[in-house]
């Protein structure tokens, strides 16, 4: 008996093959959505557990597959409560690089800042960088983020660089928590932003990871002001980038078509 007539591999055709490259490539893709999170060990010990199961199969160990056929059928309800968060994350990416598309079939427009708006933002956010002062600002787009705002105080007003900077004063009890803004106004204050379970660097702090935490899970920009090192940081998709001045600034919360063409 040759190794192949003992892993069921005789008759190899094109759909065999077609699918191990199916799979082989769900693999990596999985790794590298997994990668650097708690869950990559969880990961591993199920593709060993797989392996385990198609040796035994292979072998034909009826105890042995059983087995582990009924540990695979009731860890499959649990693995979805395990990977929540990460299925819940890979699902909203691929909405939110894929759903131009239906956003133009529904008329679904997304939200344009204004440049009075951006201005009155960038000049709060300079002068409370200045003054080490902390602050969370969330810029709106297609995501409504309903809950996000529930979480907090509504306020429904025009954006303006003195309000933002009364808003985040740190005897103001609104300062603790994130300003959403949507529409070119300040609709809440005080709200309560996901926190990410990817690793940042260890400079960055809570207020880092919760921007992080919500541009994973939306296609909103969050602004943070650190109270420690004054500085100013830009959160897209997850990914944080220093803000070097307030033009910087200005520019990237121009609508991202505008971006998207420069």
């Amino acid at each position: 008996m040759t190794p192949l007539d003992l892993l069921g591999f005789l008759h190899l055709g094109i759909v065999d093959v077609l699918d191990i490259v199916v799979v082989a490539a769900v693999i990596y893709v999985v790794f590298r959505w997994l990668k650097g999170s708690s869950a990559m060990n969880i990961l591993i010990a199920i593709l060993a557990l797989l392996a385990i199961r198609f040796v035994a199969a292979a072998l034909n160990m009826k105890l042995l597959s059983s087995l582990l056929d009924a540990v695979i059928n009731v860890g499959a309800i649990a693995l979805i409560v395990i990977f929540q968060p990460e299925i819940r994350q890979f699902l909203s990416r691929i909405g939110r690089r894929r759903g131009g598309w239906v956003d133009r079939l529904l008329g679904r427009k997304g939200d344009d800042l204004g440049a009075q708006a951006a201005k009155e933002i960038a000049q709060a956010c300079r002068d409370m960088a200045e003054n080490r002062t902390g602050a969370l600002i969330v810029i709106l787009h297609k995501n409504s983020l309903q809950d996000v705002i529930e979480s907090g105080d509504r306020i429904d007003a025009q954006v303006s660089s003195r309000l933002l900077e009364n808003i985040f004063f740190k005897d103001s009890p609104l300062h603790d928590g994130a300003v959403i803004i949507g529409g070119g106004r300040i609709i809440a204050a005080r709200c309560t932003l996901p926190i990410t379970d990817s690793k940042i660097p260890a400079k960055y702090g809570m207020r880092h990871k919760s921007a992080v935490g919500l541009t994973e899970r939306s296609d909103a920009d969050v602004i943070v002001i650190s109270e420690q090192r004054g500085t100013i940081s830009f959160v897209r998709d997850g990914e944080i980038s220093p803000v070097a001045g307030m033009n910087e600034l200005k520019l990237m919360l121009e609508p991202r078509k505008e971006q998207e063409k420069q």
